[in-house]
């Protein structure tokens, strides 16, 4: 399969979508590209900066898990009860950097046909949130993203499970049917997505990076789902655990 083949597989339009899924997944190929990704110098210098820049030490040696977390956000189709719209669509795939101190950084890799592999590290956290999360997954689910709210779930084929968030909308723990969260998101987000009125009128929101859907370069394409505001924002920026987001660039 060609990495472009590849990526079209993991698009959100509905035209690639068959009725009732609920995410698609990386193939095994895709998953050990962008594992190998992580493994690269360049994706490791990223780290090392950021353990840097976190630590104000230098990190020593860096040893990078091989296994990647495929990690998902929130379809706008969805949001928007589109008929066979995905619940969620992959955004990037995890890998964990482990310094010698034991300090941990996450390195987030995404296609792109123009990097060797066809995926490439696009930027590296603090911490290994992913990789602590998805130990929690019932078996079948996946990792979803919520940004707005910095939400985790555990995204099944029937409903989600809110894992941790800075502004939980349901109970830690509770089982939410899926078209129930259809519901939830589609009234938080609905009419706040790119080009609503919410939007031009300058409502605040955050951007999410989802695999891009043409068969045009690959690499991040954003699209924008909207939070309720800046009071909301800031409460997120109180609350959420520290985590330090480098765009990638070697030091």
């Amino acid at each position: 399969m060609s990495v472009t083949t590849a990526i079209a597989a993991l698009l959100p339009a509905a035209t690639t979508a068959a009725a009732g899924a609920w995410v698609t997944p990386p193939s095994a190929q895709d998953l050990a590209a962008a594992v190998h990704a992580a493994s690269t110098a360049r994706a490791i210098s990223f780290a090392k900066s950021n353990f840097r820049q976190v630590g104000r030490t230098d990190p020593g040696r860096i040893t990078v898990s091989g296994t990647g977390i495929p990690v998902y956000t929130l379809s706008p189709g969805f949001v928007t009860g589109d008929p066979g719209a995905p619940a969620g669509v992959l955004r990037s795939v995890a890998v964990t950097a482990t310094a010698d101190t034991g300090a941990k950084d996450t390195l987030r890799a995404a296609p792109d046909n123009r990097a060797p592999g066809g995926w490439v590290v696009g930027n590296v956290l603090s911490g290994n949130d992913e990789e602590t999360l998805s130990t929690r997954l019932r078996p079948g689910s996946v990792l979803l993203n919520e940004p707005q709210i910095n939400g985790w779930y555990d995204l099944g084929p029937t409903g989600v499970v809110l894992l941790q968030a800075s502004l939980p909308q349901t109970p830690v723990g509770q089982f939410v049917p899926l078209a129930d969260y259809q519901r939830q998101v589609h009234d938080r987000y609905a009419d706040k997505l790119p080009g609503s009125e919410y939007q031009r009128n300058g409502g605040i929101g955050f951007k999410q990076n989802v695999v891009r859907s043409d068969a045009g370069p690959a690499g991040p394409l954003t699209t924008g789902l909207v939070v309720l505001g800046a009071a909301a924002v800031l409460a997120a920026t109180l609350t959420v655990r520290r985590r330090v987001k480098k765009r990638a660039g070697p030091r």
